[in-house]
């Protein structure tokens, strides 16, 4: 049986095939509800702002001192690297190299990465070494820890009020925000990224195919398979996909997923047709 275009809900391992999504449409499971996937057309414009507008930032945070400090008139600056130079020189390398890991090369590592997988998806090809680069971004993902730097950048200059006064500096708002924009770049499934390429090489195979040529079972490739990148495009249909392919009903029973649009009317509203006001 052909497993290209399955999904198993990973909550009740339950078998489905996967339709094509439009907009903003869902597939959850219709045993448990479990949400299965979404359209990702859509998000890969978004997030892929958002990567950018942070690189942006990221560079900024750098650039600039966090604070500064008057004591008695002897005004300091102190900025990120400068920091990591402190704790280099002070005999505690394995912090700095630690703090440098988790602010700097991890978050940093994360954002080009997407970015060069991203840049691509969307023109329509598939960048070299993409499985490689996915793995990446998946293995330094959790060590990325700049929310918990921002903690404790607050909680030290809380502590520093009493002794000296404090002036926040350009670095101390942009890591803020880039923690804000950090935290919606993590929530993006990067194995989204996994199902578009399978679209894009079989949308490749299927260019290659002679013109009119057939595919299993008498049934043309479906034309439209790209028209969501999200999910591999179906032989003919779902009609047709169980006709071409049969699963055992007893071993390896094959249902279909509930699509919930967001966007759509809610029934009884006034959008309704039939739908008069009391």
């Amino acid at each position: 049986m052909a497993q290209d275009n399955l999904i198993a809900c990973h909550e009740c391992d339950a078998l489905y095939r996967k339709p094509r999504l439009l907009g903003r449409q869902s597939a959850r499971c219709s045993r448990c509800g479990a949400a299965l996937y979404q359209s990702s057309s859509a998000q890969l414009d978004r997030i892929c702002a958002i990567t950018v507008a942070a690189l942006v930032t990221f560079i900024i945070a750098q650039s600039f001192p966090i604070i500064e400090l008057d004591a008695n008139g002897i005004t300091s600056e102190s900025s990120l690297f400068g920091a990591l130079v402190v704790l280099w020189n002070e005999d505690m390398e394995i912090v700095a190299v630690m703090v440098f890991c988790a602010t700097i090369l991890f978050p940093l590592t994360e954002m080009v990465a997407l970015l060069y997988v991203l840049l691509p998806i969307r023109r329509g090809f598939i960048p070299p070494g993409f499985n490689q680069v996915l793995r990446a971004i998946q293995f330094v993902r959790p060590w990325g820890m700049l929310e918990v730097f921002m903690l404790g950048v607050l909680i030290t200059i809380v502590k520093m009020v009493s002794l000296a006064r404090v002036i926040p500096e350009t670095a101390l708002f942009a890591f803020g925000v880039l923690t804000l924009m950090f935290t919606v770049v993590v929530t993006f499934d990067s194995r989204t990224l996994w199902d578009i390429a399978d679209a894009l090489r079989a949308g490749a195979r299927q260019a290659r195919r002679p013109a009119g040529s057939a595919g299993l079972g008498g049934h043309e490739i479906d034309p439209d398979g790209l028209s969501d990148p999200g999910v591999p495009p179906t032989l003919g249909g779902p009609e047709a996909g169980s006709a071409v392919n049969p699963a055992p009903a007893a071993e390896h029973p094959v249902g279909e997923p509930e699509i919930r649009d967001p966007s759509a009317p809610k029934p009884g509203g006034p959008t309704t047709p039939g739908w008069k006001p009391r």
